[in-house]
Formats: C-alpha cells, sequence, structure tokens
C-alpha cells in the first residue's frame, strides 16, 4: 500500500489514444491499496498553439502576462478532463482538480511564478474516497485566486512538489526518454543513459538546459528529499533515479553529462562608465521584471577614459523584454550602444568530480578547439562550465565535447 505521484508529460497524452494507453497502463501497475495521483501536462503542442493564438493578436503577447495565463492554463484542464474519463470508462473512480483545486499557491509573477504553499487538503478528500487523482500540472493561484503558470516544464515543479506535501513514497516523471542522459540523445548518438544522478547534479544539467527536467522541479525534490524516477512512458524499463546521492558505480564518473540550451540570446552593453553601482543599475532593472540573466562578463573598454562593456545573456524568451529594460537604462548610463546577438548557444559540462581534479576546463576547450568551434563567453560554477558559442556550431560542440569525455569503449 503506497501513495504515489506520477507526472506525464504532454508527449505521453498528446492524442486520444495516448490517453487511454496511459489509463489502462496506471491501472495495470495500480496494486491493491495504492493511492494515485496523476499530475499531467497540456497535450502534445497545445501549449505552443495557445501561445501562437496569441500571437495572432500581438506579436508580443507576454505583455499581458495575466491574459497569457489566463489562457495557458486551459490546456492542462482539457487534458486532466479527458483522463479522468478515460479511468471511468474503463470502470475506476477518478476525480480532475486544476492546480489551485489541489492547493497550489503561487506568488504573482504571471507565465514565471513559483510556488510558495501547497495545501493539498482535496487531494487527501479525494484520495480517501477511492479516486484516482488527476491534477493540472504547470499552475497554481496566487492569494488574489488569479491564475498563474509555473513556467516551460512546470508541470515536473507541480508533480515533485505535490509528492513533497503529501508526503508520497515516490514520484515518477514519465516523458518521452527513458532517463537521463550524458547528453541529448537525439544529438549525440551514442549518449548514455544513467542510472542515478545527484540533485545538485541534475539541478546544473536542467538550469544549463537539460529539458527532461525543469530546475525548480529539481529543487523541489532536494527540499522535500523525495527520489525522482526519470522513466519511459512507451516502455517498463528502469530509467534513472535523481537522489542526495549515489548507491552504485556511478560515483567514478568525473563529468556526469553535457548540457546544451539554443534558447537563449546575448545582450551587450558598450562603453558605460566603470563606477560603482552600474552593474546595479542594468542588473536591478532586469531582476525587478523577473528576467533571469546568465554569463555575466564585465571587460575595460579603454582604461584612460574609465569606460567598460558588460555582456550577458537571457533566455530568447525573455530578449524583447530584457532589450527594452536595457535600451532604457543604457539611455540613462549614456551608453555607446546595446548589441543583440539571436544566433548564439550555451554548451556546459556538468560533474561534481571536476572538484579537485585540475584540467577539466582545458580539455573542454580543446576538444571544441579541435572542432573548430570559437568560445565568445565562458562562466564557471563548483560542478559545471559553460561556453557560450555560435549557435550553427551546436551540434558539433557538444559531440566534440561528449568525445572528450565520455570516450567509446
Amino acid at each position: 500500500m503506497a501513495l504515489i505521484v506520477k507526472k506525464f508529460g504532454g508527449s505521453s497524452v498528446g492524442s486520444v489514444e495516448k490517453i487511454m494507453a496511459v489509463a489502462k497502463r496506471i491501472i495495470d501497475e495500480k496494486k491493491a491499496g495504492d493511492k494515485v495521483v496523476m499530475v499531467v501536462s497540456a497535450m502534445g503542442d497545445t501549449t505552443d498553439d495557445l501561445i501562437a493564438l496569441a500571437k495572432g493578436i500581438n506579436k508580443d503577447p507576454y505583455q499581458y502576462s495575466r491574459e497569457m495565463d489566463m489562457l495557458l492554463t486551459t490546456g492542462e484542464q482539457v487534458s486532466i478532463s479527458l483522463l479522468t474519463m478515460a479511468f471511468k470508462t474503463l470502470g475506476h473512480k477518478a476525480v480532475s482538480l486544476t492546480g489551485p483545486l489541489a492547493g497550489m499557491k503561487t506568488n504573482s509573477v504571471h507565465t514565471k511564478g513559483k510556488l510558495v504553499d501547497i495545501k493539498p487538503t482535496r487531494v487527501h478528500e479525494e484520495l480517501d474516497k477511492g479516486n484516482i487523482v488527476v491534477v493540472a500540472g504547470f499552475q497554481g493561484c496566487d492569494e488574489l485566486g488569479d491564475p498563474v503558470t509555473l513556467g516551460r516544464g512546470g508541470s515536473d515543479t507541480s508533480a515533485v512538489a505535490l509528492a513533497g506535501a503529501l508526503k508520497a513514497d515516490s514520484c515518477e516523471i514519465f516523458t518521452d526518454v527513458d532517463g537521463v542522459y550524458s547528453a541529448d540523445p537525439r544529438i549525440v548518438k551514442d549518449a548514455r543513459k544513467m542510472k542515478e544522478i545527484t540533485y545538485y547534479e541534475m539541478l546544473e544539467m536542467a538550469r544549463l538546459g537539460a529539458g527532461v527536467m525543469q530546475p525548480r522541479s529539481v529543487e523541489m525534490g532536494k527540499y522535500f528529499n523525495i527520489p525522482i524516477h526519470v522513466r519511459s512512458t512507451f516502455t517498463t524499463k528502469t530509467g534513472t533515479m535523481i537522489r542526495e546521492e549515489y548507491t552504485m558505480e556511478e560515483k567514478d564518473f568525473v563529468i556526469r553529462g553535457v548540457a546544451h540550451d539554443e534558447k537563449v540570446a546575448k545582450i551587450a552593453v558598450l562603453g558605460v562608465p566603470n563606477n560603482p553601482g552600474i552593474a546595479y543599475s542594468i542588473f536591478s532593472a532586469l531582476a525587478e521584471a523577473s528576467v533571469d540573466v546568465d554569463m555575466i562578463v564585465q571587460s575595460i573598454r579603454n582604461i584612460e577614459k574609465n569606460v567598460t562593456d558588460m555582456v550577458f545573456t537571457v533566455a530568447s524568451s525573455d530578449l524583447s523584454q530584457a532589450k527594452k529594460i536595457v535600451d532604457r537604462v543604457a539611455d540613462q548610463l549614456q551608453a555607446i550602444a546595446v548589441l543583440v546577438e539571436e544566433d548564439v548557444a550555451k554548451v556546459s559540462i556538468v560533474g561534481a568530480g571536476m572538484l579537485g581534479n585540475p584540467g577539466i576546463a582545458a580539455r573542454m576547450f580543446g576538444a571544441l578547439s579541435k572542432a573548430a568551434v570559437n568560445i565568445e563567453v565562458i562562466s564557471t560554477s563548483e560542478i559545471s562550465i559553460s561556453c557560450l558559442i555560435k549557435g550553427a556550431q551546436l551540434k558539433e560542440a557538444v559531440n566534440a565535447i561528449h568525445a572528450e569525455f565520455f570516450p567509446q569503449k
């Protein structure tokens, strides 16, 4: 007898046939006495289709962020209704709950919300009635009751957070791949599936572009100390366990994986005064608009004139908003220019094993050099190294780095 939270992504419920297949699988796997909570994403490309509809009204619909959340939350409601109908058609009790009905409370940052509290009272009540509870992922509501979405991949966060709040025995993330790989298997054909990975390493992988998990969901897993099993919807094979520490031989790997992110843009603010408070004036304005910034580099442009250049990256989805903010601040600072480059990508290596192992960065840079890939910006953390490169060279870069650290046997 166990309480299990299972999350299914959009590709897993992308059609009526797939929804029926998921329902049958859950029923077949459910043991007597088990309590099951499903967290479901919108069907297939529904979210993209809804965004396209909004862009048909206004090319920059995210300026109306509340209305975008009102629109986007409808996608998951379709999924949970159909899946609940599937369970009932197969003769099992089930009920659908939106994020707010399931007790998911968020801040008021529309389209990029964060969970601030979870009170799953209704979920417990429905489980006690013998229902399979189907919850809409990716969404909650703020203190006014307005819908707030949790950003791309937010259903992962919904599932792990709900598992933690329910004190579930396990949390399973079902997706279209059968685990976490050493690189995107769509780009690197000999990428290796990991049996396990730590929260810390998975968080870095996700933050740096590994799309299999949303970073916030991994944070939730660590916070609640809930092991997360990432596995395939379409097979019954064991996937990858995300947990606090290793229990198997995988601890011997120095580098755990190669991550990449194509959805980035570079902004350069040229010729700003090299004085205290200049960086704050730029980045505080971006922070107030909830624009995340990464890979920040400051370099002296002219020592005699005491001016500097500020270079950083933002998510492509934030570029339009970030550019408006930076242009305004740059005018106030009398900067020479603000330049934007969109044809860029970030490639990174991640691994706790690089601590105390000199030469890891040199090997990464050497692999890129041999592949004739130029590095524009470099940033590091304790367990990761990231390079900004031309977007057109991403595939070559990822394969070159992977071959360096994961040679074929």
